[in-house]
This record gives C-alpha cells, sequence and structure tokens, in this order.
C-alpha cells in the first residue's frame, strides 16, 4: 500500500514540512522543517536579511511566504543543494521526535508520496506524474534511521 500524506493535519501529517516538530541545526531552534528550508535559499545572497524574519515567522504558512517570494533574490546555488538542505531537515526531525520517528519506521517499505496537487519537484503534482522528492527523502532517511536504531538495539540487548 502506498502512502499519501499532504496536510500535517491529515493521516501521517507528521512526514509534512509544515507538522509542528521543531528542529535545532547548528545551534539554531526552527519551529518547522519549512521555516528552515525557506530560510535557506537566502544564505550568502543580498537578500540574507530575511533569514531572521522567516525563523521567526508565527507558522510555516508564513515562513512558506516569505521564502517564496519572488522579489527577494536567492542564493546562486539554490538548484544544486536544495535536496541536501532538505534531507538534513528531515533527518534531523525525525532523529529529534522518538514519536514522529516511530511512526516513521512504522511503515515498512511502503511508498511515500507527497500528495501535493500543485508541486511536480517535492510532491506527485495533480496528475501524480511529480517527482516526489520529499517522499525520496522520507524513504531514504527511513532506511538510514532503521539501520541506526536497529545497532542501537542491538547494542542494548548485548550490554
Amino acid at each position: 500500500m502506498t502512502i499519501y500524506f499532504y496536510k500535517a493535519s491529515d493521516a501521517y501529517g507528521c512526514f509534512s514540512n509544515f507538522s509542528l516538530h521543531g528542529i535545532e541545526i547548528q545551534g539554531t531552534y526552527w519551529m518547522t522543517v519549512e521555516h528552515y528550508y525557506q530560510s535557506q535559499k537566502f544564505v550568502g545572497s543580498i537578500d540574507e536579511k530575511i533569514i531572521p524574519l522567516i525563523q521567526a515567522a508565527p507558522t510555516p504558512e508564513i515562513a512558506a511566504a516569505l521564502g517564496r517570494d519572488c522579489s527577494r533574490t536567492i542564493r546562486d546555488d539554490w538548484d544544486l543543494v536544495k535536496i541536501q538542505v532538505m534531507r538534513r531537515a528531515v533527518m534531523q526531525k525525525f532523529s529529534t521526535h522518538a514519536d514522529i520517528r516511530h511512526i516513521l519506521l512504522n511503515t515498512g517499505e511502503e511508498i511515500l508520496i507527497e500528495d501535493s496537487p500543485r508541486d511536480y519537484f517535492w510532491g506527485c503534482g495533480a496528475d501524480k506524474s511529480g517527482q516526489n522528492q520529499l517522499g525520496r527523502i522520507l524513504m531514504d532517511v527511513r532506511t538510514e534511521l532503521r539501520q541506526v536504531y536497529h545497532v542501537m538495539e542491538t547494542e542494548y540487548l548485548f550490554h
């Protein structure tokens, strides 16, 4: 069975970047993965001053709107690094929060798809032909966490 997710309030909503599961990266706290991701678009750019505003945004929706403001200049290498940025944030999210890590690990080998009707890069898009990069990252993170936590369980059992 394929698992579709999209809104933070839906089943498997914890897989959404808008879910209220904060992360800390390099000593900075971010309310959601979306806050972190949107802010990273501006690192080293002439509009880097927007980063604290994105970080302080009261909701992930506002953080997303700030990060998607077409009047601002994003970093030159964004297309090269955006998947790495997302993967780092998603890994941190599921490493930090045991409750949602448990949900992710319990999806077995199911295919995870962000069912965004508009996003053909991170999601599957309206016609389901999108790249589903967020779902791919979640499945990769699931595999890596499964290996880490299996090793930890094994070490615990033998000590």
